[in-house]
């Protein structure tokens, strides 16, 4: 075979092997378009963990959630399972940096939850059907799944159960692929979204090798979660990934979180959703 010959057939073998791996990729990153509930929940600002005011007004607590109904600001919020089956709101499983005590919620029942205070406060940690009252026929949520301990598949069908007794709008959330997983199966009905960042750039999520570090930021679960929206870090948010969902799918992205009216600005000429902390939205002093 002449060289130039042999030449282009490596050059076409090349692209084909691209082109190949390309399909992959963009299957990989299979998003849902199209639910229904954004045409609603696109309307709103959500306030990162409530309207919260620290040091006065904790995080995930009952005043914030108040705060955040008052000003008109949808929320976002934190769901563990305790022992007893019933639903605390709290992003962290131990209750050492928001309560000062070394003990973990999945440990706890509601009403042992009840004796901790947090941050100095009068405040305790609620309850998600607290929460979910107070928002019935008010603004909507996003409810972020918190797992632990293999639980995600009682956590997931738990508070779904509890949101099914309120008029709350809202979509779910969750960093643990599986509580999606369990959404598409069960509630496909339920706006679900893949939450994630860079973390081979950030760390975090546990003990998790670099490789699955690189496959949840990278959103390469996607194929078998199917979300409905992607929450990014927004520092993150040039990810390609999430970039090729959005232009492929025409996915929503939510991002997070936004601490000043220029991330926010910047986020929603793209069209993202914020979920913001430290401000308000609406002015510009901090909070």
């Amino acid at each position: 075979m002449p060289i130039k010959e042999r030449a282009l057939w490596i050059v076409l073998l090349i692209l084909l092997i691209l082109l190949v791996l390309g399909e992959l990729y963009t299957l990989a990153l299979r998003c849902r378009r199209g639910h229904p509930d954004w045409k609603y929940l696109r309307l709103w600002r959500y306030a990162h963990r409530g309207y919260h005011d620290k040091p006065i007004v904790p995080e995930n607590s009952m005043a914030a959630f108040r705060r955040a109904v008052e000003h008109r600001f949808g929320a976002e919020l934190d769901v563990h399972l305790l022992r007893d089956g019933r639903l605390a709101v709290i992003h962290d499983s131990s209750l050492r940096r928001t309560a000062g005590a070394d003990v973990e919620v999945e440990d706890l029942t509601a009403e042992e939850l009840k004796q901790y205070r947090l941050e100095g406060t009068d405040e305790t940690v609620p309850l998600l059907e607290e929460v979910l009252a107070l928002f019935e026929d008010q603004t909507p949520l996003i409810v972020e799944l918190k797992p632990a301990r293999g639980n995600h598949d009682e956590l997931t069908a738990a508070a779904v159960a509890l949101l099914d007794r309120y008029r709350v709008r809202y979509c779910m959330e969750s960093f643990n692929p599986r509580c999606l997983m369990w959404l598409r199966r069960n509630r496909p009905e339920i706006a679900r979204g893949q939450l994630s960042e860079q973390f081979l750039r950030r760390g975090g999520e546990g003990q998790l090798s670099k490789l699955n570090r690189f496959i949840l930021g990278n959103l390469l679960m996607n194929f078998l979660t199917v979300p409905d929206f992607i929450a990014y870090r927004y520092q993150d948010r040039k990810c390609l990934s999430v970039r090729w969902c959005r232009r492929f799918y025409r996915v929503q992205e939510v991002n997070w979180t936004i601490t000043d009216r220029d991330q926010m600005a910047d986020a929603e000429r793209d069209k993202s959703l914020v979920i913001f902390e430290r401000f308000d939205p609406k002015g510009e002093q901090h909070v």
